[in-house]
């Protein structure tokens, strides 16, 4: 019975692509499993893919001096214990890490039980949890060829993107299940799995301008709904099915991680990224979206630049280059990342 073990989570950057590669593996492996938070949302995500699931301890690694910072030894401990209980259990041919701090006792616990560990980065430069699980990985997988010149032995294959998100709907009956005219643009605003009250707070500030040129489909985020006023303005506090939005989508608004741009550019969804500033994140968000603008890719706007004028005049803007931006991202492929990694995780079957 050949095994597999997938870990990574706390939001959907470092669980969505694990989805995707198990969706690309098919018959590959006998028996697949999860090792995340107790309580995060890869659990529940898992759990609706009836994924069997393994909740251990987990500590975020804060950069900042904390008296927070004490605990995480202690916790890590706990949850490499923890980590390696199940895996003794379980006895998988390999682990595939997609970092974060959740992935880490996982990564710690498999490689003192010389279990193979793949660990993959999603980001151009590589977070702190993962410089720690590079060390300890048979081999490192990364989105970006620049990220993988950083590592030795790295093997750039981009960001696995979920199958379903390639399938294209009907865009008119989307149009009509949300109220929208046909006979305008559409254009969708994500914050990312959190959702950017910074975002919304802008957009709440220019819709009745918008809404003259445009549909304006909203995900707002958990607990940040923006009260929609206007005919033509669509809110919501999350979607489950993107593919709908992005069928429906002629433009978008976003934040800057790795796996929302890749599936963006792979709808051909022409994109104004306002990157997650540094000293909210390590500035990852800002080294993605440059790479990607650089590429010709998407537009970008950063988010000391917001303002109503500013944001309203980008996306104005990103309209009138929608057809050359489009044309840019028909050039590239991210269908077959998926693919690439299932072939990669069939090397470490016995």
């Amino acid at each position: 019975m050949s095994k597999i073990i997938f870990t990574g989570g706390g939001t959907a950057g470092h669980y969505a692509p694990n989805l995707a590669i198990i969706s690309a593996l098919g018959n590959c492996f006998d028996e697949i499993y999860y090792i995340g938070s107790k309580n995060g949302p890869e659990k529940e995500a898992m759990e609706a893919k009836s994924i069997p699931y393994f909740g251990v301890t987990c500590v975020k690694l804060l950069r900042s001096l904390s008296p927070k910072n004490a605990v995480i030894p202690f916790k890590l401990i706990k949850g490499i214990e923890e980590s390696k209980k199940i895996l003794k259990k379980i006895k998988p041919e390999v682990v595939f890490s997609k970092g974060g701090y959740v992935a880490l006792p996982v990564v710690i616990a498999a490689n003192k039980l010389n279990i193979p560990v793949i660990t993959h980065e999603s980001d151009v430069s590589i977070g702190l949890a993962n410089k720690i699980a590079c060390n300890r990985s048979s081999l490192v997988l990364t989105s970006f060829d620049v990220t993988a010149k950083k590592i030795k032995g790295a093997v750039a294959v981009g960001t696995p993107v979920r199958p379903e998100l390639f399938v294209k709907k009907d865009k008119d009956l989307i149009l009509k299940k949300y109220g929208l005219d046909a006979n305008k643009k559409t254009l969708l605003v994500i914050g990312g799995s959190q959702g950017s009250l910074v975002i919304n707070q802008a957009i709440e500030k220019i819709v009745y301008r918008l809404i003259g040129s445009y549909n304006v489909l909203h995900v707002c985020g958990k607990g940040k709904l923006v009260e929609s006023k206007f005919k033509g303005y669509c809110t919501m506090e999350f979607c489950e099915d993107m593919t709908e939005l992005y069928s429906a989508a002629d433009l978008a608004v976003s934040r800057a991680g790795a796996n929302t741009l890749f599936e963006l550019i792979s709808r051909n969804i022409p994109t104004l990224a306002i990157p997650l500033p540094k000293g909210n994140s390590r500035g990852d968000q800002i080294e993605n979206a440059k790479y990607f603008k650089d590429k010709g890719l998407i537009d970008l706007l950063y988010e000391e630049e917001i303002s109503p004028i500013t944001l309203y005049d980008k996306i104005k803007e990103l309209d009138n280059d929608s057809e050359k931006i489009k044309r840019r991202c028909q050039t590239v492929d991210y269908s077959q990342n998926a693919k690439k990694i299932v072939e990669i995780l069939k090397k470490y079957k016995r």
